[in-house]
Order: structure tokens, then sequence, then C-alpha cells
């Protein structure tokens, strides 16, 4: 009987955890060619248990790094040292990372010095800034540097591999994960018999008679002026249109907190609430006419769900939302933030020639390509 190829999928956050789940359960379906293990960093303790449970998922190796006040010094060197015992005791052909966390880099780093292939899923994003988003276009560009397989969203993320003289036959282009994860999701929230506390809580909360605009925001680049810029702008576009609902689910990080509460605490049409699940900001995504963020994953999921993007960035690593006219950059200026806004919301024409169009993202089959591309 041939051997079965041992795969190790490596993640420590929320957002890796989600695009990751979908890839997990592809590999366990092929179980007669694949060993799949899991380990976890828990760069994010909660919020990636949260994720765990949704997709049914058990973590085989859990390092449990995160510790309070973490800093990128500590956790970078905590994650290839707690690495090595894992890859010494399953012993990988493969280890899987995803995208541009520390967890991302530390694992390709360390599984190259165990001596697998390593396979980065979402490769080839770049801004070409190492400062912006800090620091996440240094870790991607160092993983590309050690990874073996490079599975790439989109074609201009491919090309910006081959400009770095990686090999065209290790580069595959797959769609996002993540699209496959959101159609999991969306059809398992909206099931009769899932029950969930938080979506119960929020349909008592959201007023759906009324133009719901979704709102996320945590940077480390917006931290400071750019945090005071996007409240004001959100106060005035309440004041403007009445007729919408402002729903923020504010980081808890202190530097977004304090301006979030101070300046828009008090707005009867703007509602402050704690972090959502992934379940539960997949229910209120659906449900939105319209998402203001600085997110990279919302720009790739909301217009598989037919909703305009406006993205709190000067630059962004997903040119393809972009230049489809799925998302617009309006960066952290309140006029800019504040027009655009409402035009959509005033305008069905341009609201629809954004929200109508295809999502350059994929249809969600990339965890099926890249299983069948290792199953050869």
């Amino acid at each position: 009987m041939k051997e079965r190829k041992r795969i190790l999928i490596v993640f420590g956050t929320r957002p890796e955890a989600i695009k990751m789940a979908p890839l997990v359960k592809e590999f366990e379906k092929n179980s007669t060619s694949f060993e799949t293990k899991v380990c976890v960093t828990a760069q994010h303790r909660e919020m990636l248990d949260q994720v765990l449970n949704f997709f049914d998922i058990h973590a085989d190796y859990d390092l449990d790094l995160m510790k309070p006040n973490q800093n990128l010094y500590s956790l970078t060197s905590d994650i290839i040292s707690n690495l090595k015992p894992v890859l010494e005791d399953f012993k990988p052909d493969y280890v899987f990372v995803h995208g541009d966390t520390t967890t991302t880099m530390a694992t390709s780093i360390a599984g190259f010095y165990f001596g697998a292939q390593i396979c980065h899923v979402e490769a080839g994003l770049r801004t070409y800034n190492m400062q912006s988003p800090f620091p996440e276009e240094m870790n991607r560009t160092v993983t590309g540097v050690v990874t073996n397989i490079h599975f790439s969203p989109t074609l201009t993320s491919k090309q910006n591999l081959l400009l770095e003289n990686k090999k065209e036959a290790n580069i595959l282009v797959t769609g996002n994960t993540v699209i496959d994860a959101l159609l999991y999701s969306v059809k398992k929230v909206n099931s009769n018999n899932f029950i969930d506390k938080e979506i119960e809580g929020l349909k008592e909360l959201v007023e759906l008679n009324k133009k719901i605009i979704l709102v996320t925001g945590h940077r480390r680049e917006n931290h400071g002026q750019g945090f005071i810029n996007i409240c004001e702008a959100l106060k005035q576009i309440a004041i403007e249109y009445p007729d919408c609902q402002i729903i923020y689910p504010v980081h808890l990080n202190p530097n977004v907190q304090k301006p979030v509460y101070e300046l828009l605490g008090n707005i009867e049409n703007i509602k402050l609430i704690s972090p959502l699940s992934y379940p539960s900001f997949v229910w209120l995504m659906e449900k939105s006419y319209l998402i203001i963020t600085d997110s990279g994953g919302v720009q790739e999921e909301a217009p598989s769900l037919g909703k305009p993007v406006l993205v709190m960035r000067e630059t962004t690593e997903r040119p393809e939302a972009v230049e489809a006219g799925t998302v617009l950059l309006v960066g952290t200026n309140p006029s800019k933030i504040i027009y655009e806004a409402l035009r959509l919301l005033k305008d069905k024409e341009v609201y629809n020639s954004m929200s109508m169009l295809h999502n350059p993202y994929g249809d969600g089959s990339a965890c099926k390509q890249i299983v069948n591309h290792l199953l050869g």
C-alpha cells in the first residue's frame, strides 16, 4: 500500500483559521492519500477557538503562545522554537501556511529548517512597501523566499511572484480559500437547525428596515489621527443619512476603543458592539447594505455576497478588487469616506454598478484545486 503523504497545517489567528478550515476539511476527505494534522500557535486564542468550533476542527498540536502585551520579537522566537518538537514528532512532508501573519513567517522558517516542503496559501500578495501593511508585507515576502509551492489567489499575485523570479511550475492560481469558507458558512448560518446566541442577539439589535452599514477597523497604520478621521466620517454619515444604521464591532485594542467610544458613543443610529464571532460576522455581512473596513479578508468576501466595500487604507495588496470595481480605496480621508458612502446610499445606479460585479477571488473551489495538485 502506498504510504500517505504527511500534511501539517499551521495557523494562529482567526483570519488564518477561517481560510484554512475548508482546506483541512478537504484534506480529511482524502484520508487514504494524506495523513493531516493541525497545529495552532494560538496567536489569537479566544477568536481562534470560536472558528475551530464552528468548523468542527480539532487541533492536534496547540502551542498556546498568546500572552499579555505580546510583541513581535518574542512571538517570532516562541513560534520557531515551539514548532521544533512538533516537526520532529510528526515529520511532515508538507507544511502549509497561510497569508501574512507572524505565525506564517515563523512557521515557514521552522519548516524550512526541518526540511519539509513549504506550501503557501494566498501567496504573492504585495504592496511593495515594507511599512504598509506592517509587518504583514515583510511576513509574506520572507515566506515567499522559502516556499516550494505557491498557491496564488489570482493572476496578479502569480505575476508578482514571477517578477521575484519564482518558477512558474511552482505557482498554481486557485482563487482564494476564503470564498470556500464563506459559501460553507453562509449556508450553515442560514440553515434551520443552526442556533447561535450571538446571532439571536443581533436580530434584536439590527434594524433590517434601514440600510445597514457594517464597519470594521483595526490596522496599526490607522491608529491615532486615522481613527479620529474615520470616526468623524462615520458620525457625519449617520447624521446626513438618518435612514441608515451603522453597526460597528469595535476591536479590543485600546488604540481603537478610545477614539471610537469617545466620538461615536452617543449617536442614535450608530451601534458600537463587541467583536463578533465568525458566524455572526458572516450573518451580519449578508444583511448589510454597505461595508466600510480596513480588513483584507472582507475585501474578498463581500463581493461574493454582492456588497460594495469602502476600504480605509491608502494601499491594498488586493488590487484585483479595486480593478474589478467591487471595492473603493478611500484611505482615512473623512471627506472621501463621507462622499463615497453617501453616493452609494443615495444613488441606486452607482450601488448596482458595484454590487453586481464578478468576484475576482474565485468560485469556492480553491481547496479542491490545492488538494488535487498534491494528489498529482
